[in-house]
């Protein structure tokens, strides 16, 4: 979802969109879960909260941009520096309260086809994990990654759409890959990042 101040979006038009975008998407999310090979993700308790927020209160200013990741809503909010793009998406968020990472951090990095490798703490969780995965269809990071200056956090994209709107991390934030490429296109290395 996009808003900008320059395209006034009506009350009307909003709810609107909001509704069809509520509708529509537990059908596809059902639809993408029924050979689900990860039985433990309940499809019914997707929740995303798609309600604007404003930049005041958690940022001082919006110098290089901000991102406000609610991690109870499972979305994303983004204002770009000059203050005339606002954008939501949806995210999927940590599996649990001990690996959800809350404050205040910044993107120090940004890459385009990123490499993965399971943290430590993946490692010790599940000693079968593949020590390296290169970029492509079976990469957990997606088709781009924003690295974070807290170390392995990162914003990035998944290949596993249904991961989306559920706890489903073991830390990061993970957007659709379209998502993620706008917000990657928009972001710059700097903009700062509020985890709440």
């Amino acid at each position: 979802m996009t808003i900008k101040k320059n395209n006034p979006l009506t009350r009307r038009g909003f709810g609107a969109g909001l509704l069809a975008s509520v509708v529509a998407a537990p059908a596809v999310l059902r639809a993408q879960s029924l050979d689900s090979p990860l039985p433990d993700l309940v499809v019914d308790h997707v929740y995303n909260t798609f309600v604007t927020q404003t930049w005041h209160g958690h940022f001082p200013n919006l110098r290089k941009g901000a991102i406000l990741v609610d991690t109870k809503g499972r979305v994303l909010h983004f204002w770009s520096e000059d203050g005339n793009t606002y954008m939501i998406f949806p995210t999927s968020v940590p599996l649990t309260e001990e690996l959800t990472r809350r404050g205040r951090t910044q993107i120090v990095r940004k890459v385009v086809g990123p490499e993965w490798r399971p943290t430590p703490n993946m490692l010790r969780r599940d000693p079968d994990l593949p020590a390296y995965v290169g970029p492509g269809p079976q990469n957990p990071l997606g088709t781009h990654a924003m690295y974070l200056s807290w170390q392995f956090y990162r914003i990035h994209g998944t290949n596993d759409t249904r991961k989306i709107g559920r706890q489903s991390s073991n830390g990061c934030i993970g957007l659709y890959n379209e998502d993620i490429a706008v917000l990657f296109d928009l972001a710059q290395v700097g903009t700062q990042v509020l985890l709440i």
